[in-house]
């Protein structure tokens, strides 16, 4: 790497921007403290409430159809993917996880939107909620500022 290259930092300003966020009703209690943090995140760095569109889902396989209209929509700057799939007894787990985790890399590789994702993929509830403010962070959050930082990223580049 060059240390004469332009190098571009990241921002989290989300001002101006308008977000999709779609959230699964499944694990509800803990998907709805995503989607508080999101929405705090989001407000405290500038986006205005009016520009917030909340969506909810039946589970996170369906998150992708949703994330995936409002991408081709253009309406929204950046689209923030939340939910919470809990490991159980069958391969549904798996099955369900790599449907949501595929879905929303697609989308993110459009490369014309920012894509956040907060669908936590974990072994039982307890560590379902150390990432909502516990000891591994707030994963809603999370999630809503990296898809800040990566349509401010695309705008700096031009390609938004």
């Amino acid at each position: 790497m060059s240390l004469d290259a332009p190098q571009l930092e990241g921002n989290v300003d989300a001002s101006g921007l308008s977000v999709g966020i779609v959230v699964s009703r499944f694990n509800e209690s803990i998907t709805r403290e995503l989607l508080k943090g999101a929405e705090r995140a989001l407000l405290e760095h500038g986006a205005a409430s009016d520009a917030l569109t909340v969506c909810w889902v039946p589970g996170a396989f369906e998150i992708g159809t949703i994330a995936q209209a409002m991408a081709e929509s253009g309406r929204f700057d950046a689209i923030v993917c939340l939910g919470c799939v809990i490991r159980g007894d069958t391969a549904h787990f798996d099955y369900v996880c790599r449907g949501a985790m595929d879905a929303i890399g697609r989308i993110a590789s459009r490369g014309d939107v920012g894509v956040g994702n907060g669908v936590l993929t974990v072994d039982n509830e307890e560590q379902a909620w150390e990432r909502v403010g516990g000891k591994h962070g707030h994963k809603g959050e999370e999630a809503a500022l990296t898809a800040i930082e990566v349509v401010r990223q695309l705008q700096r580049l031009g390609l938004k």
